[in-house]
C-alpha cells in the first residue's frame, strides 16, 4: 500500500467528520443567525486576509498577531509559527487563489471555510476556527486543511471572492 492509499481513509474520515460538524453547525446556526452578523463575517474575513497578506510578505510578527492566545502559546515565537505554516501549510503560505465560503457558527466559535488553490492548480479547503476575544476581536484559533478532488487549469489573478 503506497502513501496515497494510506492517507485516503484518513482524508475520507476527516471529510466525514467535517461534514457532520458543518451539518450540526448548520442546525445550530438557525438559532444563532443573529450571532453571525454581516459585521462578524467581514471582520473574520479581514483577519484571515490580513494573515494571508502577512504570509505573502514574510511578516512573521504580523501573521502571528492574528493567532489566538492558545496558538501563540503553542508556538512561542512568530518565527516558529511562520516556519510551521511555510512547511506544513504551503497552500496557506502562498495561495494562488482564495475564495471565502459561507461560515458556520455554534454560537461560541465560527468555522470559516476558505477554498484555496495552490500553485499547481490543486484545490484545498482551509477550515479556520475563529475565536472571538474578550474585546470582541476575532482571531484564528486553528486551521485544518482538506485537499479537494478538484483542480483548476488556469488561475486568473484578481480580488478575493466570497461565495
Amino acid at each position: 500500500m503506497n502513501q496515497t492509499q494510506t492517507r485516503r481513509p484518513f482524508l475520507l474520515n476527516l471529510l466525514n467528520w467535517v461534514g457532520a460538524f458543518m451539518l450540526a453547525c448548520a442546525g445550530a446556526a438557525g438559532a444563532q443567525d443573529a450571532a453571525m452578523s454581516g459585521a462578524d463575517t467581514k471582520a473574520i474575513e479581514s483577519v484571515i486576509r490580513g494573515q494571508l497578506d502577512a504570509f505573502a510578505a514574510d511578516d512573521a510578527a504580523k501573521a502571528f498577531s492574528f493567532a489566538a492566545p492558545g496558538i501563540r502559546r503553542s508556538f512561542g515565537t512568530a518565527e516558529n509559527f511562520m516556519n510551521m505554516v511555510r512547511n506544513g501549510y504551503p497552500v496557506v503560505y502562498r495561495p494562488a487563489a482564495v475564495v471565502f465560503l459561507k461560515p458556520e457558527t455554534d454560537g461560541k466559535e465560527v468555522l470559516q471555510p476558505v477554498q484555496m488553490t495552490d500553485k499547481e492548480g490543486q484545490l484545498w479547503v482551509a477550515l479556520y476556527i475563529m475565536q472571538r476575544q474578550a474585546g470582541g476581536k476575532w482571531l484564528t484559533g486553528g486551521c485544518r486543511l482538506v485537499r479537494s478532488k478538484g483542480s483548476v487549469t488556469q488561475v486568473a489573478p484578481g480580488p478575493v471572492q466570497q461565495v
